[in-house]
């Protein structure tokens, strides 16, 4: 078929292969505006726009729909759009430029989890499942018509980056497969049935840790915000990241400790919350590099008194 792909993050870039792999004509590649990355804050493409550029696909580059990108996109005579996460609304003058309209890969189970972040608050949310929902899109959020969906489950120790990485991959074969059914006229989208839930993009305020919540909500929480905004403590008015943080084995009883307070066991090193501590398992203090969590602690002076706030 012939498809404009729309998307942005690393995320999306499975997605442009498997359909370019399967024989697929990409007519554009949609993606939003360089931006400046890292310290220097260097002009940087898209990953989407950078593997684009290496397939030797024409990119349009915007972070909004304009009079322009619309004409744009309506001159290519292409039969399908294709979203993965590309970040931006797509207006209703713009569905129409494919002559089937727009499809979009969303990582969640609709109408569960609507929004920009569904792989992140599921995990947040404590779910051991999760999935994929591939449907034709709508001028509402997440509201059209589904063509299909799969599932997938999620780990106990899964942080949402990990989980993002691997629907991914399932995701662009899944996406595929989907595709064809629709070149073929075997699929037909069927409205979404349930109650919408809803999954609004994390921000800061989602970083800050509740020590005092019970250790299955704090774990969750802290696996949902990693790798980005990413879980912060803070020890004397100083952050510290949180990058992975565990349950302790079953067979170790471990000590009852204060919401934030820190105990060593062997060579682990244990953090209290409103219920049984959790295993703290790698940090980031302020300014350096993530280290093991009994490395950063045996290296502080007041590591028998110190208290994640």
């Amino acid at each position: 078929m012939r498809l404009v792909f729309a998307g942005t993050p690393t995320t999306a870039v499975p997605s442009l292969d498997a359909l370019v792999d399967h024989g697929h004509e990409i007519v554009a590649v949609l993606t939003r505006d360089d931006a400046k990355v890292g310290r220097s804050r260097t002009l940087t493409p898209s990953p989407v726009a950078a593997r684009a550029g290496e397939l030797g696909l024409p990119v349009i580059k915007s972070n909004r729909m304009s009079a322009e990108v619309t004409a744009a996109l309506a001159e290519l005579d292409a039969e399908l759009g294709v979203i993965v996460a590309y970040g931006a609304l797509i207006d209703e003058a713009t569905l129409e430029a494919p002559s089937r309209g727009w499809i979009n890969l969303h990582f969640s189970l609709l109408p569960d989890l609507r929004g920009a972040a569904p792989a992140q608050r599921a995990v947040m949310r404590g779910d051991s499942e999760t999935g994929m929902t591939v449907f034709q899109l709508t001028v509402g959020l997440d509201e059209g018509p589904v063509f299909a969906t799969r599932r997938s489950p999620i780990g106990a120790d899964e942080t949402s980056g990990e989980l993002l990485d691997r629907l991914a991959g399932e995701g662009a074969a899944f996406l595929t497969e989907t595709v064809e059914g629709i070149g073929r006229d075997a699929l037909t989208a069927q409205p979404q049935v349930g109650d919408p839930t809803f999954a609004p993009k994390l921000g800061k305020q989602d970083s800050a840790v509740d020590w005092g919540a019970h250790a299955e909500v704090v774990g969750a929480q802290i696996r949902g915000v990693t790798p980005e905004p990413g879980a912060v403590a803070r020890v004397d008015e100083q952050p510290l990241r949180i990058l992975r943080i565990a349950r302790p084995a079953d067979h170790l009883e471990a000590p009852s400790l204060a919401p934030g307070h820190l105990a060593t066991m062997g060579r682990d090193i244990l953090v209290g919350t409103g219920t049984t501590p959790l295993l703290l398992v790698t940090v980031q203090p302020a300014g350096k590099k993530p280290m093991p969590a009994g490395d950063w602690l045996r290296g502080r002076r007041d590591a028998a008194t110190l208290v994640l706030a």
